[in-house]
């Protein structure tokens, strides 16, 4: 590519829903109520979490992570997609697009992280119970959480940082509705062969390897299971990891999705579909599977907006009186 066609980004063009106005007004209201039901039930499940005694084990202070990652990883992308799609605008500057990638990563790869390690509390409650309380001690516990997030931020400011060092051709559109790193590299005149080798590095060792470990951790759960001779007991043990389990089948079924829809087919379309199952429909979801599947959550639950409905109806009496 010749040097003259090579220039310093100013802005991008996110092509995700610019097309078939007629529709935006849909598109508009529809994602903006999956964006407020993600972060309500979210916001709801980390609260209760907080404010009940009972829920203060290693498998929820996890979850009330998992939670907080799945709020910031929808709004990395959805309010600017709806401010698009509101203004009819396409715009995204330089600095918007960098920083949505570093934030999308950092929140993308501790999802992955937290997954992992919710998986590893699973293991040690179901094949050593006698020692879950030694094991997942609040310190380690605290420690698996601050490394989860260490681990996501320094590998996605190497995925960011990388991005600088290049030069953009004058075709600065994304088919996408936020700056997916992946459709960015696809612009860039200038090699990408260090960001590309980057990004698989850290995939692997963010994404691949945690992903090893669940299906390590799940089959030595299994074959525990299988050991249980009752099968009252083997129901039990099951219901303890069933939820996370479902919640890992979604989001690494969806993740695979978008790999896939990408390798197979060029259009642009189907990708973006499956992009919309992975970054707003998974975050949605994780709320309604914890909370459906699991009695403790549906009683803190029910506790909390008992509190809730209460106070509220006395702050209306007293304005009223």
């Amino acid at each position: 590519m010749e040097s003259g066609n090579q220039t310093r980004a100013s802005e991008f063009l996110l092509l995700g829903f610019s097309a078939k106005s007629d529709i935006q007004f849909v598109l508009f209201g529809l994602f903006l109520s999956m964006y407020l039901v993600t972060v309500t039930g979210n916001l709801l499940i980390i609260l209760a979490i907080c404010s009940d005694s009972l829920l203060h084990t290693p498998m929820y202070f996890f979850l009330s992570n998992l939670s907080l990652a799945d709020i910031c990883f929808t709004s990395t992308t959805v309010p600017k997609m709806l401010w698009n799609i509101q203004t009819q605008s396409t715009i995204i500057t330089y600095e918007g697009c960098l920083s949505q990638i570093f934030f999308f990563i950092v929140f993308g790869c501790l999802d992955n992280l937290l997954l992992t390690v919710m998986a590893y509390d699973r293991f040690v409650a179901i094949c050593h119970p006698l020692h879950y309380s030694i094991i997942m001690n609040g310190q380690f516990c605290g420690l698996l959480a601050l490394g989860s997030w260490c681990l996501s931020i320094m590998g996605s400011l190497l995925e960011t940082l990388t991005l600088l060092r290049l030069s953009f051709c004058t075709n600065m559109e994304i088919p996408h509705f936020f700056c997916d790193l992946p459709e960015v590299l696809k612009l860039a005149c200038s090699d990408t062969f260090v960001n590309n080798m980057v990004v698989y590095s850290a995939t692997g060792l963010l994404a691949v390897i945690p992903f090893n470990g669940i299906l390590l951790s799940y089959f030595q759960i299994v074959s525990s299971i299988l050991n249980i001779s009752s099968a009252t007991g083997k129901y039990k043990a099951f219901s303890t990891c069933g939820s996370h389990l479902s919640v890992v089948s979604l989001f690494y079924g969806t993740g695979l999705g978008v790999y896939l829809s990408s390798a197979a087919t060029s259009s642009s379309r189907t990708s973006l579909v499956a992009s919309v199952m992975y970054t707003i429909v998974t975050p949605m979801l994780n709320p309604f599977i914890y909370s459906l599947r699991n009695r403790d959550m549906k009683g803190a639950l029910r506790r909390l907006l008992s509190r809730v409905v209460p106070l509220s109806s006395g702050v209306s009496g007293g304005v009223l009186w």
